[in-house]
């Protein structure tokens, strides 16, 4: 009986969702206080029902309810409790569940929070939340419903596929999904000003912080499916330029973009309608990923479903909202009031450049994704777009961002001096070209261009460390009163040179793995040695395992350095009965920043085993540095000017209106 309450439940919040699609922007043209006021209470409606439905789904995983379908399909009795929860959106049912409630819990963040927004403005974000959330509810109820049951009830499940079964997938999806769906609210707000016609720097405050949160989760889900890739999959890379990769990282590019774009729209009330459109683009990207995920045009082991009625359902909602999105710009951007006037060199030109090359580079990896994808739609012909035009088409593209990114704070607003950025830089940039040569070095030397592929990671750092040392005042200050600047400069400050300092401990980690890697195929018996990255590992053998529901194949290795053993590790391969699905379990010793990386291959007649073994050096800071990005993100949404937002208009005002409430 509860399973049918979710399904009722679900049912009342699609009812929900539509009365808050049109009620609320009815009450706006009229004026009418309490229609408008249906905006806030509906959407509370509308997460509780939603959240009521996704905890029966859950609870018929923890309790393995196999009559239910999708608990059958993606469950089992023996299954740890940390991976029956997860499965629940380990598929394509349970995790557009999941989408449809992280989806209701940001509007709800919205009418929680949106105290200070004017009341026309908020019920038109509410409702525009509202009819994307009509649309995917709709979507789970009439081509993805989770709550289907059986009959005859089979007596055991068949098992969520063995590769999700792992604490990092249990974690990369709701993170990815936060990320993706927070920038519907930027969507959102896009769409709403665009409806009332007026959009001005109070506009672009109220964004950033929805733009910012969407930014951390996203950040924080990419990295975290990036780690789970290289250390699950067992082929020891942590980005493979898979179309579902890039679907997730396009999203990001564009809310980059638009924090950038948010800030100069803020501050100096310039780019009004680049801005309107990134925030339309950041999510019409997010959808886009939906439907490569769900639609059955890509095989990837990150795609969900294949089901082609299901894609032609979501290409309907990206032609409606897109389409529409776009058509809704196309009327309105004329009306738009152009923003102040800044010089080239100015903070403002480095902020657009930072969002020309940000574009650029988007949409580099958008046509290297559906090129192959629309050319088999046309033709028929199949081609393969992979690492190496990614690697160089973004590469070349990234330098000159990178190059830029410290110059950005020492501009001065609407005209900068290029030289007097400089000299305050050089200090920075020549330590990070002898930081560079260094670590070229110290990894036995290399391609010389890797040395200037350090040093711009070091000089990103340098200059994030350089704009806090000069905004204190260091070394033209006593130290006191430095030390007292430093510690009252704004949280946003510091968020800002963390995120770049983050940025630069990645471009290291991502620019020393990919030089200095090294790679041995080797087959090996007991007692067989092999080096790597200046150790020795010794083969002690294989035993059997058995673990709650898989057996596993484990090899042990010994570790050795100048003869002296220093650590040792498990790599194995384990079978799931349940979908007689095999898995490599690779085994990973960290040496600071750097990883030995041990995974098995094939049994061998003889009696020995293939093993792969990578020494990578550094790597471990593509996700450190994601992980300090993620808190300047974090740092800087706790800067009281973003978290109140606009300042409201008084009472006495007249009719509020996006202008007005600035």
């Amino acid at each position: 009986m509860i399973i049918e309450l979710g399904h009722y439940a679900l049912v009342l919040a699609l009812a929900t969702s539509l009365v808050v699609s049109i009620l609320p922007v009815i009450g706006v043209r009229r004026g009418d206080a309490a229609m408008m006021g249906v905006a806030t209470t509906g959407t509370y409606a509308m997460f509780l029902l939603t959240a009521f439905a996704f905890a029966v789904l859950t609870w018929g995983y923890v309790v393995s309810d196999f009559s239910v379908k999708n608990v059958f399909e993606n469950s089992h009795s023996l299954k740890p409790m940390i991976y029956k929860i997860s499965g629940v959106w380990g598929n394509h049912e349970g995790s557009m569940l999941l989408w449809v409630l992280i989806l209701t819990l940001f509007s709800t963040m919205v009418g929680l929070f949106g105290g200070n927004l004017p009341d026309r403005l908020k019920a038109n974000v509410l409702a525009v939340q509202a009819w994307i959330t009509t649309a995917f509810t709709l979507f789970i109820l009439l081509t993805s419903n989770p709550f289907i049951r059986l009959s005859p009830v089979p007596a055991e499940g068949q098992d969520l596929n063995p590769v999700l079964q792992d604490v990092g997938l249990a974690i990369h999806p709701p993170l990815l999904y936060l990320g993706y769906v927070g920038f519907s609210v930027c969507f959102s707000f896009a769409i709403a000003a665009l409806i009332d016609g007026r959009i001005d720097a109070a506009w672009a405050r109220w964004v950033r912080p929805w733009t910012l949160a969407a930014w951390v989760f996203l950040t924080a889900g990419i990295s975290m499916g990036s780690y789970w890739a290289y250390y699950e999959l067992g082929w020891g890379g942590w980005w493979f330029w898979d179309p579902v990769e890039n679907a997730s990282f396009m999203p990001w590019l564009a809310g980059t973009a638009l924090l950038h774009s948010a800030l100069v729209m803020e501050k100096r009330d310039a780019l009004k309608i680049w801005t309107v459109l990134l925030a339309i683009i950041a999510f019409s990207l997010s959808l886009l990923g939906t439907f490569l995920v769900r639609s059955g045009v890509l095989t990837s082991v990150h795609a969900f479903a294949t089901d082609p009625t299901r894609g032609i359902f979501i290409l309907g909602i990206l032609v409606i909202f897109i389409g529409g999105a776009f058509t809704l710009f196309a009327l309105r951007a004329p009306s738009l009031k152009s923003g102040g006037l800044f010089q080239p060199i100015s903070r403002e030109g480095a902020l657009v450049l930072n969002n020309l090359i940000l574009t650029v580079s988007l949409a580099t990896v958008l046509i290297g994704t559906l090129y192959p994808l629309l050319l088999e739609t046309l033709t028929g012909e199949k081609i393969s777009v992979g690492p190496p035009f990614f690697n160089i088409t973004f590469g070349l593209l990234m330098v000159p961002l990178l190059l830029a990114v410290p110059f950005g704070p020492f501009l001065a607003w609407k005209r900068g001096d290029l030289l007097a950025a400089l000299q305050r830089l050089y200090v920075a940039a020549a330590l990070s070209l002898v930081l560079g040569l260094g670590l070229w070095y110290s990894q036995h030397g290399g391609p010389v261009m890797a040395v200037f592929g350090l040093a711009l990671g070091f000089f990103v750092i340098g200059g994030a460390v350089t704009d806090l040392w000069t905004r204190a005042g260091f070394g033209k200050q006593p130290l006191g009163t430095a030390w007292r600047r430093l510690k009252g400069l704004p949280r946003s400050a510091f968020g800002t040179a963390l995120a770049h300092f983050g940025l630069g401990v990645t471009v290291l980690g991502i620019v020393a793995v990919s030089t200095f890697q090294t790679e041995h195929v080797v087959e090996m018996k007991p007692g067989m040695t092999a080096d790597a990255g200046g150790y020795v590992l010794t083969f002690d053998g294989m035993r059997a395992a058995t673990g709650p529901n898989y057996t596993e194949d484990q090899g042990h290795f010994t570790i050795r350095k100048a003869g002296a053993e220093v650590a040792d590790v498990w790599s194995s391969k384990r079978l799931y009965p349940a979908r007689r699905m095999p898995t490599t379990e690779a085994g990973i010793v960290t040496f600071g920043f750097s990883q030995l990386y041990v995974s098995l291959g094939d049994p061998m007649a003889d009696g020995g085993i293939v093993v792969r073994i990578w020494w990578k050096p550094w790597i471990l800071c593509i996700w450190y540095g994601t992980l300090v990005m993620m808190a300047g993100g974090i740092v800087s949404l706790s800067d009281r000017r973003l978290r109140v937002g606009a300042p409201k208009r008084a009472k006495a005002a007249v009719k509020p209106t996006l202008e007005a409430a600035e």
